[in-house]
């Protein structure tokens, strides 16, 4: 196959790749619509994340409010990636610290899950946005309290520029090849 040099990038490569959670956290969680399903496809997300190497970043909105990320994502965050920074902002992008981690990682593509849909995700992916960088919302690893919200946010995220992925599409997007070894945990993963 003959190459053709474009402007435009279409891929999503994991060297170009981060990734952050945003507020999954115990007093919201809960009411957020299907969320027992959200938090399963989170935790797969973030084991196939570690095995590719791709760094998490873990947000949290006014932890005296809405309490700590839940055990189940916590217990399998790794190393850096157990690092959170606390946020009263709903873009993450407006909080100081969340900023310059992500600027620091000199990575371009930032995969977006958690919840809410309509609140800190869309208003993350927008200043992303605005920012130059790629927002690549995780469908099926993000809510709303109402499925309405979410459905509206995921529209004009996708209007705006942003990326809807799912998260089986995204691991082995950034895996690429059976012959990677992240594939046969990504792969155990999906199962």
């Amino acid at each position: 196959m003959s190459t053709i040099f474009t402007d435009r990038t279409y891929r999503i490569a994991r060297e170009n790749t981060q990734a952050m959670i945003i507020d999954v956290q115990e007093r919201l969680t809960p009411s957020i619509y299907d969320h027992e399903n959200i938090v399963n496809k989170t935790v797969t997300l973030i084991k196939g994340l570690q095995a590719l190497g791709v760094p998490i970043m873990l947000n949290e909105q006014y932890k005296k409010g809405l309490g700590d990320t839940l055990p189940e994502i916590r217990d399998v965050l790794e190393g850096d990636n157990a690092d959170s920074f606390e946020k009263v902002t709903f873009s993450a992008c407006d909080n100081d610290d969340s900023w310059n981690y992500l600027a620091q990682q000199n990575r371009s593509v930032v995969l977006l899950f958690g919840v809410e849909a309509h609140v800190c995700v869309m208003q993350t992916a927008l200043d992303l946005l605005d920012n130059g960088m790629q927002p690549v919302i995780i469908g099926d690893a993000v809510g709303s309290r109402f499925p309405y919200d979410k459905k509206q946010a995921i529209r004009r995220i996708r209007r705006a520029g942003g990326v809807i992925s799912t998260v089986e599409s995204i691991l082995f997007e950034l895996c690429r090849s059976s012959k990677d070894p992240a594939f046969k945990t990504i792969s155990n993963l999906i199962k």
